[in-house]
């Protein structure tokens, strides 16, 4: 017994060491920085000052703000309607087809999602696979200006995302009580009805934790704008990118990751709430 209770102190004094060094000391620098001043001669220095936060204001950042809702926003919601029918078939499922679905979400975790992003270039690009099949069927005539736009930055995260908001509903449709389905429809409740009133209710939580693992990088992930949207397409994450990188304004870059921290904590906060808080609430 004293040997289990040392090795459980062991381990949590270590996941504690861990976390402190590369979790809450990297936050605490990047709070601290976006309170301070930058020059040509040093990323950071004193005074303290509200500037960074400030420049916020800039009508530049708000815009590039508001691309990176819209877009991150419209990706979580083109990842809901795509993958809750396909995370409800693939839980509900009985044959030996489930497994096989399940490799299906998962093997694009095999690969680089940096690799799987070029490799979109080669679907999407004028003279690409997409093009090239669709002239051959006479859908169009000439190319469609796909590669370079906020639609290739759509495609892009959509296919890179998409299984984050598979998985954590897919979960939580498995959970779910076959004897509250029956007793719906024993009281005449059609399919819609049955859908609409019992099994998204119950999967609120899934949909939300999807969500938040969706819409995050989507606001976040640099490259893949950079590789299929080009220059045109510049959101948040290639905003703080380029502060801290091209810019080596290391303040203005810390407020912006400061700011993005304060939105991934509420939405925490919502997802907290729904799942305990929001047990005790009706969903209908």
């Amino acid at each position: 017994m004293r040997h289990d209770d040392r090795f459980k102190q062991f381990s949590l004094i270590l996941v504690w060491v861990w976390m402190f060094l590369f979790a809450l000391l990297p936050f605490c620098l990047v709070i601290a920085s976006s309170f301070l001043s930058h020059d040509e001669n040093n990323l950071i220095e004193l005074p303290v000052t509200l500037g960074n936060y400030a420049q916020l204001n800039n009508f530049t950042y708000i815009r590039i703000f508001e691309k990176s809702f819209i877009i991150a926003g419209t990706c979580t919601l083109l990842c809901l309607v795509i993958g809750y029918p396909f995370a409800y078939l693939i839980a509900r499922m009985q044959s030996q087809w489930k497994n096989f679905l399940l490799l299906l979400v998962i093997i694009p975790f095999w690969t680089s999602s940096l690799i799987r992003s070029y490799a979109l270039i080669a679907i999407i690009k004028a003279k690409g696979i997409l093009n090239s099949l669709l002239i051959a069927l006479g859908a169009i005539d000439h190319p469609l200006p796909i590669l370079f736009t906020n639609y290739a930055v759509m495609i892009g995260l959509v296919y890179n995302l998409l299984p984050f908001m598979i998985l954590p509903i897919m979960t939580n449709v498995e959970r779910l009580d076959n004897r509250l389905i029956d007793a719906a429809r024993d009281l005449g409740a059609n399919r819609f009805t049955t859908f609409r009133k019992i099994i998204v209710p119950l999967t609120i939580p899934g949909i939300i934790s999807g969500s938040i693992l969706v819409f995050l990088p989507a606001m976040t992930i640099f490259y893949i704008p950079d590789i299929l949207g080009g220059a045109k397409s510049v959101l948040l994450g290639n905003l703080i990118q380029n502060q801290f990188l091209i810019a080596q304004n290391w303040p203005m870059g810390s407020a912006f990751s400061a700011v993005l921290t304060l939105v991934l904590a509420t939405l925490i906060l919502v997802y907290v709430w729904v799942t305990r808080g929001g047990k005790k609430r009706e969903w209908i």
